[in-house]
């Protein structure tokens, strides 16, 4: 009886329709977590939680080079990086530092400063399920946003820039 309940919950959740990206996030308003981690780049200091108090918002995007929807979204960051101007932390998940870097050489590099996570310990606390994973950290280090998914256009017009425009 017990296997049927639990496949019927299972076959439900995949017709379901539901949106797995939808998921909330327990972080948003609340003060964004730790952000240390090795840097990425070896003439940079390693990163710390100060990135996140500098009265200005950043975005905090977790990557990897192994990712196919980091590469698809990857041009969004570059342009809000580059034409909006904003700061965008990166973090490699899980992604030997020299293969990040050689990605980050052939694609374009959108991230004022960037790090690694290699063991996948600091995206715990961050309560990332997998990349790509966007966090918009507004000007106090409140988390305003969590995006579980590759950034898309529509995001960044009616999400990210919107939050930023207000203040965030």
């Amino acid at each position: 009886m017990t296997l049927a309940i639990l496949a019927g919950f299972f076959g439900w959740s995949l017709v379901s329709g539901r949106d797995p990206a939808s998921i909330g996030s327990a972080l948003v308003g609340k003060p964004a977590p730790s952000l240390k981690a090795p840097s990425l780049r070896p003439d940079e200091a390693a990163l710390s939680d100060a990135l996140l108090h500098t009265g200005k918002p950043a975005l905090v995007n977790f990557f990897a080079s192994w990712c196919t929807p980091c590469l698809a979204e990857h041009p969004l960051l570059e342009r809000l990086a580059k034409k909006e101007g904003i700061t965008i932390i990166g973090i490699a998940w899980k992604n030997k530092p020299e293969e990040a870097r050689g990605w980050l050489k052939r694609q374009g590099d959108p991230f004022a400063t960037a790090g690694y996570d290699l063991d996948g310990s600091m995206a715990v606390n961050w309560g990332l399920s997998g990349v790509p994973e966007t966090f918009l950290i507004d000007a106090h280090g409140i988390v305003r946003l969590h995006i579980r998914a590759p950034i898309l256009e529509k995001d960044v017009e009616s999400r990210i820039l919107p939050l930023l425009r207000a203040g965030s």
